[in-house]
């Protein structure tokens, strides 16, 4: 393959990304066709460069021959009531300047929630605690830096204000965190206070994970009688019959979520929410409407997420209810609001990064997969675009060791693919009936259609997974895993963006394979002490092929 031609893309609310493409435009528009592809861009606008020969000014673009590899390129919207574009500003400051509209990944417009949450960080950070506490930890790091001394009386008191210091940290991120951040925020508090490392202990912080997560089951606790969302849905009332048990069931974000519950925008309550949204299906009926319905999305967006998540109902029912978000711009715009990452434009721009080095891994691989890969593959140099991201999807789902077919179908006729989407629950179709019609099924439910291309459609399933909180395809689960932790860049704790793809990918798979491989070993024992009380030992011989087939130590 050629090597890729990197532009630098100034957004409309400053932000900038990388615009890859496997080969130089030949014309404006094609750059333009581009731009607006990978940036998700809604609006009509023009494009200016930075001219070296102006002291770095930027001037409109008029002729391709005027850019060159690795130059930067700025958006202009050309419209003032703009769909497109990126901005993360509040509704006041676009209404004071034409140039900064919100585009189909913008955040909120305004405030979702007083609690609304940022995402984890890569490094926690420790605050400052009460002036006595951080006063003794002063004294006690200086101790431990001269003769190695721990700090091993730590009075109630102390240890209440460094847990309380903790927490409010904490709760920057949201209420329910994993073991995984935990750690990560007590290996945090050890390196900046070594006098604290436990005695005995292995890790040298055992006891205050223990303590923190006392901490935080205690203060949710707090939050539930004060009527907190995230909390509250999780209380055995609101639990079905059958499954009320505190252990069963807990909806708390598990996918890097930020916003995974919030609480409804000051001033608002359920009722003035709910008739906002029986305005916008009145709304949606209205062409030229976007500006408007964009605002009421938004604002909209707790009562959705309380639905989503507290009824979890049907998704035609949700459809019903809510038709404007199963467009391209909402589905964007749904998804930052839920995670602050962009989408579209991260997603797309992420793959044609990463597409050169996957490529060289994929041709590395071997046997009966490898060869899947190669046809998977073949004629890839000379596909354009969109249909070179198409193969390496495909060669992706292969290379994890999953069928791209169980999400991907292609039909001849419109018949065939209605009959196969009514049982369907989650999938693309790609209906070849003199043209290409490509939708999406959730449910046995059409629920978007005439997209563009394949790798929009990969895109958008991925958001609407997070939009309608839906589990991943359980045959593709770890294809849809890549997309989060190392496309996306989400892991919950791990800071992923700075491995090269070889490495992620390893991870990747490292990681998904471990809860397999974790069952079938315990599946293995179970059937062992089965067969030792029933002196059945054909029931252990089944289980010992199936490690020793799976190459699993027992």
């Amino acid at each position: 393959m050629e090597i890729p031609i990197i532009f630098k893309i100034i957004l409309l609310d400053g932000t900038s990304q990388r615009l890859t493409l496997p080969y130089f435009p030949q014309s404006i528009d094609e750059l333009y066709s581009h731009v607006k592809s990978q940036c998700a861009i809604q609006c009509p606008f023009k494009l200016q460069f930075m001219d070296t020969l102006f002291g770095n000014d930027f001037l409109n673009l008029t002729c391709i021959t005027e850019i060159e590899n690795r130059c930067t390129l700025r958006i202009v919207c050309l419209e003032s009531t703009s769909e497109g574009g990126l901005s993360e500003s509040d509704q006041d400051s676009v209404s004071r300047s034409p140039l900064l509209h919100q585009s189909p990944e913008a955040a909120h417009s305004s405030p979702v929630s007083p609690m609304s949450r940022v995402p984890w960080p890569a490094i926690f950070h420790i605050p400052s605690f009460s002036y006595d506490t951080d006063l003794k930890l002063q004294q006690a790091d200086l101790a431990f830096t001269k003769n190695g001394t721990l700090l091993t009386d730590i009075d109630p008191k102390m240890k209440s204000d460094i847990l309380n210091g903790l927490l409010q940290e904490v709760l920057k991120y949201g209420v329910y965190i994993s073991g995984k951040q935990r750690e990560q925020v007590v290996r945090s508090l050890i390196e900046k206070h070594p006098c604290l490392r436990e005695r005995g202990s292995d890790c040298g912080f055992s006891a205050w994970k223990t303590s923190l997560k006392d901490k935080l089951s205690n203060y949710r606790c707090l939050l539930r009688k004060i009527g907190c969302p995230e909390v509250t849905v999780n209380s055995l009332k609101h639990k079905p019959e059958g499954c009320r048990k505190a252990a069963l069931g807990v909806k708390k974000p598990k996918r890097a979520e930020v916003n995974f519950l919030p609480d409804y925008p000051v001033a608002e309550t359920q009722t003035s929410l709910q008739a906002i949204q029986e305005s916008l299906l009145m709304d949606v009926q209205i062409r030229n409407n976007r500006e408007n319905i964009k605002l009421k999305m938004d604002k909209t967006f707790a009562l959705r997420r309380q639905e989503i998540i507290g009824d979890m109902p049907l998704v035609a029912d949700f459809k019903a209810r809510w038709p404007a978000l199963f467009d391209i711009a909402e589905i964007n715009a749904e998804f930052r609001r839920i995670t602050t990452v962009p989408l579209q434009s991260k997603f797309l721009s992420q793959l044609d990064l990463y597409s050169e080095e996957l490529l060289k891994i994929f041709q590395k691989k071997g046997g009966q997969v490898g060869k899947k890969l190669e046809s998977v593959l073949e004629g890839i140099a000379d596909c354009e675009v969109d249909a070179g991201r198409e193969r390496v999807l495909k060669a992706l789902c292969v290379y994890m060791g999953e069928e791209p077919g169980d999400l991907l179908q292609e039909f001849e006729d419109f018949t065939e693919a209605q009959t196969v989407a009514e049982r369907t629950t989650i999938g693309i179709q790609v209906i070849k009936n003199g043209g290409m019609d490509i939708r999406i099924v959730l449910e046995g439910v059409e629920i978007m259609g005439d997209l563009e291309s394949v790798p929009l459609a990969f895109v958008m399933l991925f958001g609407l997974i997070y939009a309608l909180n839906l589990s991943y395809p359980q045959k593709l689960s770890k294809t849809f895993e890549f997309f989060q932790k190392v496309l996306m860049e989400m892991d919950g704790c791990a800071d992923v963006s700075t491995l090269c793809p070889s490495r992620k990918l390893s991870l990747c798979r490292s990681s998904l394979s471990l809860n397999s491989t974790s069952l079938i070993r315990i599946w293995y024992w179970l059937a062992f002490l089965i067969a030792f009380s029933r002196a059945d030992l054909k029931i252990f011989h089944s289980a010992r092929c199936l490690t020793t087939n799976a190459n699993i130590p027992c």
